[in-house]
C-alpha cells in the first residue's frame, strides 16, 4: 500500500511512503507570463505525470486542507486556491481515493510541534533514513508532504 500526501501551494510537495520507503518530489512549478511580469506557478502537467505514474496502484493520497487566512493578499490567495483547485481536478481525473485533512488534525496525529522547522524536525525523527530531504529550511515542504503522508498511513 502507497500513502501519498501533498502539502499544496509553490513551496509544497509530495511524498510518498511504500513499506519502509520514502520518497519526495518537490511541487512541480513553472513559469508563466502575467501582465508582464514572471510569475510561477504549479505545473498542472508535471503533477498530473507524476502523481499518474501512481494511479491504478494500491495507493490513498491524503492532502492538507486549506483555507484563506488572514493577513494574506487578494493574489496569493487565488494562486494558493488555484493549485488547490488543479490538484483535486487531477486526483479525480485519474480516480486516486483521497481524503483532505486539516492541518491542525495531521500536526497533532504525527505529534508534531510548532513551528515550520518542527516538521523538518519530526520528518528527520521518524524518517532518519531519509534526513537528506529535510536538510535546508526551505525543505519545510517536503518534511510537510512527508508528515502528511505518515498521517495517511498510520490513521487511514
Amino acid at each position: 500500500m502507497r500513502h501519498i500526501g501533498i502539502d499544496p501551494g509553490l513551496s509544497g510537495a509530495v511524498a510518498i511512503i511504500s513499506d519502509d520507503s520514502l520518497k519526495v518530489f518537490d511541487m512541480p512549478i513553472m513559469t508563466v507570463d502575467r501582465n508582464g511580469k514572471a510569475k510561477r506557478q504549479v505545473s498542472a502537467n508535471e503533477l498530473a505525470e507524476l502523481l499518474y505514474t501512481f494511479s491504478g496502484k494500491d495507493c490513498h493520497v491524503y492532502v492538507e486542507r486549506v483555507s484563506a487566512m488572514a493577513g494574506q493578499g487578494v493574489t496569493s490567495v487565488f494562486s494558493f486556491g488555484r493549485s488547490f483547485g488543479m490538484i483535486e481536478g487531477i486526483l479525480a481525473a485519474l480516480k486516486m481515493p483521497v481524503t483532505f485533512v486539516a492541518p491542525a488534525t495531521w500536526v497533532k496525529g504525527v505529534g508534531r510541534g510548532p513551528g515550520k522547522d518542527a516538521s523538518r524536525a519530526r520528518a528527520m525523527e521518524l524518517f532518519p533514513n531519509y534526513e537528506y530531504f529535510f536538510k535546508r529550511v526551505k525543505d519545510d515542504g517536503r518534511a510537510d508532504a512527508a508528515l502528511i503522508a505518515h498521517w495517511g498511513r498510520k490513521h487511514g
